[in-house]
């Protein structure tokens, strides 16, 4: 028995760590939102637990986004272009409030900031893998989800 890496075996599953990857990094951002808008997991930063006021720039706007964007990539729905603009919104995070205090996320605060733009980013190129309700509503499948009459149809084509 070798204890070596099975490469076919991982990309059987890449679909499925992209699903969950998507569903973390989404909840993750919604919560974030919520946070800013209605006070809850601790409120939004740098409030003592309270909201950021509605239609202050960019405060409320960035939550907004965050809440709307972070459900959608969450639920797997129009996640390429949720993700785009939760990405944008978070580089303009990180050059406009962070990178002026300082160079480097560690210094300036921007390490979420960062995060979330470069793995939004990622999910732009990469869809909603498996999970997610944009395969749902096209029909599309992975490789591991395709149906009897559909590898029928493979076999014998």
């Amino acid at each position: 028995m070798s204890a070596r890496l099975n490469t076919a075996q991982l990309d059987t599953a890449q679909p499925y760590a992209v699903g969950v990857f998507r569903i973390v990094v989404g909840l993750l951002f919604a919560c974030h939102g919520a946070a800013s808008l209605f006070g809850v997991l601790g409120g939004a930063a740098g409030t003592d637990g309270g909201t950021v006021d509605a239609g202050a720039w960019p405060g409320w706007y960035a939550a907004v986004i965050q809440l709307v964007c972070g459900s959608l990539v969450l639920l797997g729905l129009g996640t390429r272009a949720a993700a785009f603009l939760a990405s944008g919104s978070m580089a303009y995070a990180y050059f406009d409030v962070h990178q002026p205090g300082a160079l480097w996320p560690m210094e300036n605060g921007g390490e979420a900031s960062a995060m979330f733009c470069w793995a939004f980013l990622l999910l732009i190129f990469t869809g909603s893998g498996a999970f997610g309700l944009d395969r749902l509503f096209s029909g599309r499948r992975t490789a591991g989800e395709r149906t009897p009459t559909a590898q029928k149809a493979t076999v014998n084509a």
